[in-house]
């Protein structure tokens, strides 16, 4: 094993002297298709090969890369992003360079010996068609590489992660992103771990993060927050969970609420619940997306993505970021874990939130209802009003929506956890909360609701992210346009008075989820959790800050000195 070690570092050491050279000589490509005000981005569904031989599994995924890569469909695209985990598998992992090292892998290793011959393609692919393409691989790395990792190395040298490769129009490799939150996966984390943005020629900074990891402060939220990054890649391989969590619900929340372009691809396999692309443009909602729920695809969807005019950001190709680690948290045993699945009549799977942990009430029958659902220290005030749809079914129907609140733990296990605040409204398909968090079509809902209202009142945090979260039956969420999103501080406090509403305009009969997503992360330094004390460590200062009780205290003073004027004049 030392001497295959020694030889592999030998050869990538020649061929970083390679590439020295032959950055020199290269000339960047400005992009024809971006203008000041857009660039054209395209977001891959991808169906990737299961079968049991890995190298055919490979063999096959890569020539639909290319073939997509290649299609007239993507011929104006500045920047193409593929999905998470679609392309090679571990027995086929990869070195990356370094993005500081500038390497051209179709150049300086063209008979790949020592990059995967798939890299060294996608690497001339890229080159060939001028274009900035980001896959996500499995990557190996030696563990000699990180002598300041001082964790248990693997028998054979070699860490293994989730990595996102990012090719300028060069094919050259100009960012390199590792996965933080890994979703029960057999791979590293980095020592380190890893907030990463990159520029391009058309005056684009972006962002990147995998699956997973936008449910986390770091690096997502934190690109945004200390970086101002207004442009994020996104590869994933997201299995969906109903009512909270399937995938464009959560893209499209995310955009809105950062007000930042998403660009989300998606693997395709509906057998394994995972679906769900787009191109979102904050505030404005959605430019394109698909949740395929009949059969997977391999396919691009192009879209001209307005470009933010303010100020943004300069992101460096390499920022290290350390996470902060939450205490123990509480988790439920295996059979409380959320287990179960949701399938619709089209063998759709999906997962299943742990609802049980909420506390929910069923909508009452009546047209009008005017409802307050608190668990813990949160408070939902629900306003509503329906008219019931004629589902065929009659009155044997025992299909209905509950209204719930949660304010606690995520619990899934052997994966990291945040704390969430949730205000919501979801559809059951009959009396129990165990009938509710399943995929229903339209011809089961029976409520076409022409008002709803959520408010309730969210602690600040140091670290801490609201947004609106709705899906309907075809699992794409509502647009803006649909409805209206207040966050508004309230004064002489440190709470938040967060407003979600259905526009006016607006009635819906298809309807599974709508609510508020609180996602706070590590529930670090949140208003009112712990003591007195504890705020004020946190930079929360007293409500009254001493003021209001200094002038009760004068106030009284010179009523007692008045008295005793009196009193002393008449003596």
């Amino acid at each position: 094993m030392a001497e295959r070690v020694t030889s592999v570092s030998g050869l990538w050491q020649l061929l970083l002297l390679l590439a020295v050279g032959i950055r020199l000589s290269q000339q960047a490509s400005i992009g024809e298709s971006a203008s000041d005000s857009f660039y054209t981005a395209g977001v891959v569904e991808f169906r990737q090969a299961n079968g049991y031989d890995a190298n055919a599994n490979l063999a096959d995924n890569l020539a639909g890369y290319l073939e997509l890569i290649n299609s007239p469909n993507a011929s104006s695209v500045d920047i193409m992003v593929f999905p998470e985990m679609t392309l090679n598998g571990l027995s086929t992992a990869s070195f990356v360079p370094s993005p500081d090292e500038e390497v051209t892998p179709c150049l300086v290793d063209p008979s790949a010996n020592y990059f995967e011959p798939f890299l060294v393609e996608l690497s001339c692919a890229a080159r060939s068609v001028k274009r900035y393409i980001v896959i996500n691989i499995n990557e190996k790395q030696l563990c000699s590489d990180t002598p300041e990792d001082t964790r248990p190395c693997a028998s054979n040298g070699l860490n293994t992660f989730n990595t996102n490769v990012v090719f300028d129009r060069n094919g050259t490799v100009v960012s390199r992103y590792r996965k933080v939150h890994l979703y029960g996966e057999p791979r590293n984390s980095t020592f380190v771990p890893e907030s990463v943005s990159f520029e391009t020629d058309f005056n684009v900074t972006f962002g990147h993060f995998i699956c997973f990891d936008i449910l986390f402060y770091a690096p997502a939220h934190e690109l945004r927050l200390k970086q101002g990054v207004r442009n994020f890649v996104f590869p994933t391989m997201w299995f969906s969970q109903l009512p909270f969590l399937t995938a464009v619900q959560v893209q499209m929340g995310w955009s809105y609420a950062n007000d930042v372009n998403l660009l989300a691809a998606g693997a395709s396999h509906t057998e394994y619940g995972s679906t769900g692309t787009g191109i979102f443009n904050g505030r404005q909602g959605t430019i394109t997306s698909v949740m395929k729920l009949d059969e997977g695809e391999r396919r691009i969807y192009v879209a001209q993505v307005p470009k933010f005019q303010s100020s943004e950001v300069k992101g460096r190709r390499h920022v290290l970021s350390q996470i902060h680690m939450a205490g123990q948290k509480q988790r439920l045993s295996q059979s409380q874990e959320q287990s179960s699945l949701a399938r619709s009549r089209s063998g759709f799977v999906m997962k299943r939130d742990t609802l049980e942990l909420y506390e929910s009430v069923l909508l009452p029958q009546e047209s009008n209802v005017t409802k307050d659902v608190c668990h813990e220290k949160l408070c939902c005030h629900f306003e509503l009003e329906w008219s019931p749809v004629d589902t065929g079914a009659g009155n044997e129907s025992t299909f209905g929506y509950r209204l719930a609140a949660y304010d606690g733990w995520r619990n899934e296990q052997d994966v990291d956890n945040n704390y969430v605040r949730n205000c919501g409204i979801f559809a059951c398909s009959g009396p129990n909360i165990k009938d509710c968090g399943l995929l229903l079509k339209a011809n089961d809902l029976n409520h076409n609701f022409s008002r709803l209202l959520i408010e309730a009142k969210y602690p600040k945090s140091q670290e801490f992210l609201l947004m609106p979260n709705s899906v309907r039956d075809n699992l794409l969420p509502l647009e803006p346009s649909q409805f209206e999103w207040s966050v508004q501080e309230e004064e002489k406090s440190h709470l938040l008075s967060v407003r979600f509403a259905l526009v006016k305009t607006e009635a819906l009969s298809n309807l599974l989820t709508f609510g508020i997503y609180g996602n706070y992360y590590d529930d670090i330094c949140t208003y009112g959790t712990g003591t007195p004390e504890k705020d004020i460590q946190c930079g929360f200062k007293p409500i009254n800050d001493g003021a209001a009780e200094l002038r009760f205290f004068a106030s009284w003073l010179h009523l007692l000195l008045a008295v005793a004027l009196i009193v002393h004049l008449r003596n």
